[in-house]
């Protein structure tokens, strides 16, 4: 745990040493306002809720988290810096943990940030502040489920452009596996218990659980053994990587 957190901090302070924090923050927090107030018409709608503002949580996550995720290993091989992160006296698991967690709480902040909102709502009505509460607690662990995905893409290759879209295709293949049109396409040839497997992988459906305000252990499972799945492939493929 000691090494995890050695390179959690410094991974987590390499993101405020350089403007990408700062960018990414403010993107992200004017997306996020204008696609609320604008396409989503929080105002117009005249309801006490933050469903509308967390509706487009995963199509932004969509492009910003890939744009989190692709540096993490890429940049560490492009640069010529992982083998000088692999020799040191740390485990590989430590390495690939502490530069996710980095990344993860990075993002938390981000979401963080986003609490306006949360007041906002609550000035103009009275919302269940629980379903909100569940709703910021399911955006975080989308938003690790996204990471998971593109540092697991970004191990596998040394540019940032290819982890960017290629991680962007993977994470909307995930969010759109339960929507109709994917589930009707394998419904044509694909057994039933293959199709329904397929929908199960659907972030969409599983952030939408929690939005109505029930945090199923059923849906943590599924983010937590994604996020975990994804980080052990990121740990064989560096670990490959590195034999070659």
């Amino acid at each position: 745990m000691n090494a995890t957190f050695t390179v959690f901090k410094r991974e987590f302070a390499s993101y405020f040493a350089t403007p990408l924090a700062y960018v990414f923050i403010v993107i992200f927090l004017f997306t996020m306002g204008a696609f609320t107030f604008y396409l989503g018409n929080f105002y117009e709608n005249g309801s006490a809720s933050l469903a509308t503002f967390f509706g487009f949580h995963p199509w932004l996550y969509l492009f910003l988290i890939p744009a989190i995720s692709m540096r993490l290993w890429a940049e560490e091989r492009r640069a010529g810096t992982i083998e000088l992160l692999l020799t040191l006296p740390i485990p590989l698991s430590s390495a690939v943990m502490g530069k996710f967690f980095a990344a993860w709480v990075f993002a938390g902040v981000a979401l963080a940030l986003t609490f306006p909102m949360w007041l906002t709502v609550n000035y103009l009505g009275s919302p269940d502040n629980g379903v909100i509460l569940a709703s910021y607690i399911g955006s975080w662990l989308m938003a690790g489920g996204y990471l998971a995905i593109g540092a697991c893409i970004s191990a596998a290759t040394n540019n940032q452009v290819i982890a960017f879209v290629v991680s962007a295709v993977v994470c909307f293949l995930f969010t759109v596996a339960g929507a109709p049109l994917v589930v009707d396409f394998f419904a044509n040839f694909a057994p039933n218990a293959v199709v329904q497997t397929i929908a199960s992988f659907s972030f969409l459906s599983h952030f939408n659980a929690i939005m109505n305000g029930v945090i199923d252990l059923r849906d943590i499972i599924f983010f937590g053994s994604l996020i975990a799945i994804f980080l052990f492939a990121t740990a064989v493929l560096i670990d490959l990587k590195k034999a070659g």
